[in-house]
C-alpha cells in the first residue's frame, strides 16, 4: 500500500491517489512546508493542485520500517525526493486503517530534512 501511494504520486494518477486514501473527515496531511489539511476534500485538492503543477517528482525511499497493531499500520520512510529543481530529503509517516476489510491511507505526514541530525547532532 505505501509503494502505491508512491507510485501514484510519481505518475501524476488523482484516480489511483484517490483510491487509496480514505474519504471521510478524520484523514489528515501535511505536505512539506504547507499546513496541515484536515478531511478528505482539502487533501484531495491539494493532490490536485500538486498534480496540476510544473514539479515533476521522483521518490527514492530509504530507511523504511513499518508497523502493525491491529486494524492500524503505519509506515516511517525517508522519501529522498528528486524533482525538476532542486532535489532533497523529507521524513514521513504513513498511517493506513483498515476499512470495510481494505486498507486505507488516512494520515500522511511529511517534514523536510534539514541536515542529517539526530539526538546527539542538535544544537
Amino acid at each position: 500500500m505505501n509503494h502505491r501511494f508512491y507510485d501514484a504520486f510519481e505518475r501524476r494518477d488523482l484516480d489511483a491517489m484517490s483510491d487509496l486514501w480514505e474519504h471521510s473527515d478524520r484523514v489528515v496531511c501535511t505536505h512539506p512546508g504547507w499546513s496541515t489539511l484536515r478531511g478528505w476534500a482539502s487533501v484531495s485538492a491539494s493532490f490536485f493542485a500538486l498534480f496540476q503543477g510544473q514539479q515533476h517528482l521522483q521518490f527514492i525511499l530509504t530507511e523504511a520500517r513499518a508497523e502493525l497493531a491491529g486494524e492500524v499500520a503505519w509506515v516511517a520512510v525517508d522519501e529522498n525526493i528528486l524533482g525538476d529543481a532542486a532535489g532533497g530529503t523529507a521524513a514521513a509517516l504513513n498511517v493506513f486503517a483498515r476499512v470495510d476489510g481494505g486498507w486505507r491511507m488516512v494520515v500522511h505526514h511529511a517534514s523536510v530534512v534539514a541536515a542529517s541530525t539526530g539526538p546527539g547532532d542538535a544544537g
